[in-house]
């Protein structure tokens, strides 16, 4: 299964965490290509104030692992780098990071939702995710993920 994931970190040694992150996430990797985006600095979004500039990433990858797996690793690997596994909503963190998508897989759980709700609705992930997979279309686009992040550039000018 392909799976899309996106990465945020505003504190610490931001480009250092995003790198071991993303070494961590290839480990998961099981064959076809594995698809990495540039880093982003992207202006904090609906976080407090004076909260640092986020440096932003996504990533692709292929694996055999169920969603609530990859979820579960996602979350041991923002514990590992420092982040409290009970935080507050929004504040800044070392590490952060968002199962997007698992192919077409459509899921609603307490736990867990996919697509994630709100890829269409967040710069900081549409720019990364639009390097890698500009065509994307998930369940419920009308767009591709290039089309809804030109809209959502437009709607922030």
């Amino acid at each position: 299964m392909r799976v899309g994931i996106a990465l945020g970190s505003n504190l610490g040694d931001r480009h250092a965490l995003l790198t071991k992150a993303i070494d961590n996430l290839h480990q998961i990797h099981e064959g076809g290509p594995y698809l990495r985006s540039s880093f982003y600095e992207t202006e904090p979004d609906d976080c407090p104030p004076d909260s640092p500039r986020f440096l932003n990433a996504a990533v692709e990858l292929e694996t055999q692992l169920e969603p609530t797996a990859v979820l579960d690793l996602l979350q041991e690997l923002e514990i590992a780098s420092g982040r409290p596994k009970d935080h507050q909503f929004h504040t800044p963190r070392s590490l952060d990071l968002d199962l997007l998508y698992c192919d077409t897989l459509t899921l609603e759980s307490a736990r867990l939702q996919l697509p994630h709700p709100r890829i269409r609705e967040r710069l900081f992930v549409l720019l990364p995710l639009s390097e890698i997979r500009p065509d994307l279309k998930l369940p419920d686009w009308s767009l591709s993920c290039k089309e809804y992040l030109q809209l959502k550039s437009n709607k922030s000018l």
